[in-house]
């Protein structure tokens, strides 16, 4: 007895398989593509953005994506952002925070700096800084009384530390101003070699990732700067007197003029051609450069104490940011205090300050001490 098969199965042709498709990336917004959905979360403003991360893996992403900042820049949503570093000395580390708004009270709202990654390099001490588009960057500076050429620049749409290419020479309280998206350097090292002398000034363009030698008279080289601020092209340098300034276009180096270099004191910041910074009575005051004359800035009379040290100012934004330190009544910690201003103009040319918020917005050990303080539009 035979036994029958299968014929049926064994001449059906095999077909091949097809392969799965692809599986694509989940929409940012269902229903709409991402450039128009991207197009509309560019508008919301940055202090929604961490509730805004708890939506999706790919929505968190593009929060921190170029392409998002942007269109916030074409569409004229930036926003502008405070960055301040404290030294805090209990361990005499460097920490910079970002001035933050609590989004949940709008009709009370609470402003507090949080702290950001330590910098890898904690521990300099006279550095300089500048910031372009979306980075900070920290130059030089010393540990343990060892100058550095290190630069580290600190992305402020994600908060991550990088390196960026070292500076020709090493140096600590150097001047640096950006213009032009590049960042100039200035002094902070002794010109006793070629080398030194030929790199008094250098700069920086991130484009390239490269620094150059910028020419300079011998006669003007001090070491040590005590303040900088980048005026109309031109970068400002002081030194312990006798400040100098370079403009960028020209490569005209040239002095400063004397009513400025002695009337400037402490960290002072620019504001529609004004550097404003206080004088030695503790009063904000503004240096107007066309006009060459120092003004007190008026309206300020109650709301704001005696700057007689450690306060910092930024523009942010056109506005006058002033950072202080305050010992509070227990005397075992430091408040950061925090102010913003309104400046104008009004038509006799005198300057005049509307305080428009002025809050504690950090507690800190009592020996620790503002560094420094500037403003980044994202």
């Amino acid at each position: 007895m035979s036994t029958s098969t299968n014929t049926n199965t064994d001449n059906a042709a095999v077909k091949p398989s097809t392969p799965p498709e692809p599986t694509q990336p989940p929409r940012l917004i269902p229903s709409l593509p991402d450039d128009v959905a991207l197009n509309i979360i560019a508008r919301v403003p940055r202090r929604h953005h961490p509730t805004l991360s708890l939506v999706s893996k790919s929505m968190k992403s593009h929060l921190s994506s170029p392409l998002l900042y942007a269109a916030r820049s074409l569409l004229s949503c930036a926003e502008h952002f405070l960055y301040i570093s404290l030294r805090l000395h209990t361990s005499h580390f460097m920490r910079f925070y970002t001035l933050y708004q609590n989004p949940n009270n709008p009709l009370n709202p609470k402003y507090s700096l949080i702290p950001l990654p330590l910098i890898p390099s904690p521990s300099l001490v006279g550095s300089a800084f500048a910031a372009i588009n979306h980075k900070i960057y920290v130059l030089g500076g010393s540990i343990k009384d060892i100058p550095s050429p290190q630069v580290w620049s600190l992305d402020c749409r994600t908060h991550k530390w990088e390196p960026a290419p070292n500076m020709h020479v090493s140096r600590e309280f150097a001047a640096a101003g950006a213009v032009d998206d590049k960042i100039y350097v200035i002094g902070g090292c002794v010109v006793d070699n070629w080398a030194r002398s030929k790199n008094w000034a250098e700069v920086y363009d991130p484009k390239t990732g490269k620094w150059n030698s910028v020419p300079s008279p011998i006669q003007i080289r001090d070491k040590w700067m005590h303040a900088s601020a980048v005026i109309d092209g031109k970068v400002y340098a002081m030194a312990d007197r006798n400040g100098v300034c370079y403009e960028v276009k020209s490569g005209n180096w040239e002095t400063v003029d004397s009513d400025l270099d002695n009337g400037w004191r402490g960290r002072a910041c620019v504001i529609d051609g004004v550097l404003f910074c206080y004088d030695y009575l503790g009063n904000i005051r503004g240096y107007d450069v066309k006009e060459g004359t120092w003004k007190e800035l008026k309206g300020l009379d109650k709301g704001l104490p005696k700057f007689l040290c450690g306060a910092t100012m930024a523009n942010l934004g056109g506005k006058l940011m002033v950072v202080w330190e305050s010992k509070n009544g227990g005397g075992k910690e430091t408040e950061i205090r925090c102010a913003e201003i309104q400046v104008k103009t009004n038509e006799a040319g005198e300057l005049w300050g509307n305080i428009e918020w002025s809050d504690v917005v950090l507690l800190v050990p009592r020996e620790a001490s503002i560094v420094h303080c500037l403003a980044v539009a994202l």
